[in-house]
């Protein structure tokens, strides 16, 4: 009878622990690569968001005040509103640091050297007040050499509205047209 209910130590053999440490790094090795292209492609969109977002405070607050506001654009996604100096009064309205979730992100504009797009009090494109050229188009990619992560661009149209899209000929030359497409 005792030979029939033989009773096993419970618990891992140590071949069975060593094949679960296997598949674990296998497993792990595949996904941390997905996860940085994760990280790096959500720096990107926060980037291209939050420029997209500054542009459109802007031309509200120009609106608002009934002057010119300007957009200046400042190194790795930083930027600032700002209005023209009052004496006295400082004329920073808002301001984002660089270092807020995009700091892996490289920025191409576009005429080349441009940094500021002024609003006018009727929401609209005006000339610069330093007589600068006007940001048209800002193209935002990983500042890392990493495959598989997606570019973005956000182009400002005549009217001077910003949008974000996708930059990538697939995107671009579909057929039917995609809305994630850049005109």
């Amino acid at each position: 009878m005792s030979a029939l209910h033989k009773i096993r130590p419970g618990g891992f053999t140590l071949i069975e622990l060593l094949i679960s440490i296997a598949i674990f790094s296998i497993t792990l090795t595949f996904g941390i690569s997905s996860y940085r292209t994760w990280v790096l492609g959500s720096q990107i969109r926060n980037a291209a968001e939050s420029i997209s977002n500054g542009m459109q405070h802007t031309r509200a607050e120009a609106v608002k005040r009934n002057t010119n506001v300007a957009f200046v654009l400042g190194a790795a996604s930083a930027w600032q509103i700002s209005v023209p100096s009052i004496p006295g009064v400082s004329g920073v309205v808002e301001t984002r640091p660089s270092s807020e979730g995009s700091k892996n992100v490289a920025i191409t504009v576009t005429p080349g050297g441009a940094t500021t797009i002024t609003y006018s009090n009727l929401g609209t494109v005006a000339l610069n007040g330093d007589g600068s050229a006007t940001l048209s188009q800002i193209d935002l990619d990983s500042s890392l050499a990493v495959s598989g992560v997606r570019a973005l661009r956000v182009a400002i149209g005549v009217g001077g509205d910003p949008r974000v899209c996708d930059p990538s000929p697939a995107i671009t030359n579909k057929s039917p047209p995609d809305p994630r497409r850049c005109y």
